[in-house]
């Protein structure tokens, strides 16, 4: 802005008439795209919705609204409930709209899994499991999603993951095990995991310090409309349209809307749309209401949107439900600490250190389903718990033997290959080198020649959508000129841009609480 300003001042006639010129454009050109051809009426909303979709009436401003709210979030996960809290101690009243019956979306059924290079117990360090930093952590991210995700965003991911986990171990009485991980795609051991094993460890933090300082959450409530006006480009968010029951209200937006309301996993038309490779007979992880359309009406007032063909699988759930439950997250924790994957021959098929399109791909290209985890008792201390294991062995989900033979044989797949694969993994592991996969090894993992062992089996399912709507640093969403909505802001999985073509586990979660607390702090501040 300083550098602007001073090339105004030197070429005032040039800069300035520029500048009025274009946004003249801007009108002209967004004006007539809204009302299609027809002369634009005054009080009616903006609507850039494709001609013939569901979307695309055309829609009146409300003459009066029904209540009026300082900042208006959309979703209840981990982006909305660190938006809400942020904003809430800057005094401005905050409701979140929920439009599931729970609060908390797919956060509430994460995995647990939290990626910052450190912590405020240090515990790469007090666990002896070397180096990390910020900069490693920005370039796996960027190599992971294979440089298609913004170096600014991503920049802001990592330096600030660190102390959005404090903040919340702080404020909000998050508790960690004592144990970090190294995932997929991942260089160093920066994983961690919260008690609880899943994402309700962090949106029962989230949510204890966002209704400490006045959040009010409201359930069955779906968002049906963005208003904005069609006169102007420049134009801010007025509010949103909400139907509660059988009952529609508008409610009147004086500071900002801000979206935290996911990803469209679960819309196969949608997925269909933009990657035809995800085809509907693949299982979804997600919570059913991961339906996208909060990017929809979000285009309609301008916003830009990018990289929606991105989508990832999760290679590591039930291949029956496509569930990822608790038993779901150990093929996922399990790399840094040696697991093994087999095919139903019994044979590694990929580097088990390789990030989850990759792993994916594997699965599929064995033509055989599922594919199988095995680790051994000595590992569950580093992926989760004995009690966790015990209850995804009641669940049927674990599978448990003495020796590998009678785990293949329980698996139904031949024994003697599998013995000859782990034993052939165990002297790689020895030897440090990995002449068929090129697995990286570190002096943390366990080789398998002890018993008990177990398994679990693992299949592909549609997991994460990398592209949404476009924002900057600050989480303001960008309309199709390349400029901010006045009071819009959006954080989390409706964003994209920030991991590029391929998410690395563990990156969710603080990329929703980084960004979401920078858009609840620019919300309230500046409207």
């Amino acid at each position: 802005m300083i550098k602007e300003n001073q090339e105004n001042k030197e070429l005032p006639s040039v800069r300035v008439e520029e500048e009025k010129a274009m946004n003249a454009s801007r009108r002209t050109l967004l004006q007539g795209a809204v009302t299609l051809g027809v002369a634009a009426a005054s009080g009616l909303a903006m609507n850039l919705a494709m001609p013939g979709s569901a979307e695309a009436m055309t829609r009146a401003l409300p003459n009066q609204w029904d209540e009026k709210i300082d900042v208006v979030i959309v979703g209840s996960g981990f982006a909305g409930l660190s938006a809400a809290a942020e904003a809430g101690a800057q005094g401005s009243k905050v409701i979140i709209l929920e439009k599931r019956p729970t609060y908390g979306g797919n956060s509430i059924i994460n995995g647990g899994e939290y990626n910052s290079w450190d912590d405020k117990f240090h515990l790469r360090q007090k666990l002896n499991l070397g180096e990390d930093s910020t900069d490693l952590h920005k370039t796996d991210t960027l190599k992971g999603g294979d440089f298609y995700g913004s170096p600014e965003l991503v920049d802001v991911l990592v330096k600030g993951a660190t102390a959005s986990l404090d903040w919340m171990v702080d404020n909000g009485g998050l508790k960690l095990r004592d144990v970090l991980n190294r995932t997929g795609g991942h260089t160093a051991y920066r994983t961690h995991t919260c008690d609880e094993g899943v994402g309700r460890g962090y949106t029962e933090a989230l949510k204890k310090i966002a209704e400490g300082r006045g959040l009010e959450i409201r359930l069955n409530a779906e968002v049906t409309w963005i208003w904005r006006k069609d006169s102007d480009p420049l134009n801010p968010i007025e509010g949103v349209e909400v139907k509660i029951g059988k009952k529609t209200k508008n409610i009147q937006i004086s500071k900002a809307l801000i979206l935290a309301s996911g990803g469209f996993s679960r819309d196969i038309k949608m997925r269909q749309a933009f990657n035809p490779s995800i085809v509907p007979e693949f299982n979804c992880t997600n919570q059913p209401g991961a339906t996208g359309e909060m990017i929809r009406y979000a285009q309609a007032v301008g916003a830009d949107a990018l990289q929606l063909a991105f989508i990832q699988l999760y290679p590591y759930a039930d291949p029956e439900t496509g569930i990822l439950d608790a038993p779901a997250v150990y093929p996922f924790r399990g790399p840094g600490y040696g697991i093994v994957y087999v095919n139903k021959l019994g044979k590694r098929f990929v580097n088990e250190m390789e990030r989850r399109d990759v792993v994916s791909m594997a699965q599929i290209k064995t033509g055989m389903k599922p594919t199988y985890s095995i680790f051994n008792e000595a590992m569950i201390p580093k992926m989760g718990t004995k009690e966790e294991v015990e209850k995804g062995m009641a669940k049927g989900r674990f599978v448990k033997a003495e020796t590998l033979a009678e785990l293949a044989t329980k698996l139904g797949i031949p024994a003697d290959a599998v013995q000859e694969t782990i034993k052939t993994h165990n002297s790689y592991m020895a030897d440090g080198k990995d002449p068929d996969f090129s697995r990286q090894f570190t002096k943390s993992m366990i080789p398998l020649t002890e018993g008990p062992f177990y398994a679990i089996a693992q299949w592909p399912a549609v997991h994460h959508t990398m592209g949404g709507l476009r924002i900057n640093k600050e989480a303001q969403v960008i309309d199709i000129w390349g400029n901010p909505i006045p009071r819009l802001y959006a954080a989390g999985e409706v964003t994209g841009g920030v991991h590029g073509s391929n998410r690395l586990g563990g990156n969710a979660v603080p990329d929703c609480i980084v960004f979401g607390r920078i858009a609840g702090t620019n919300a309230a501040k500046k409207g």
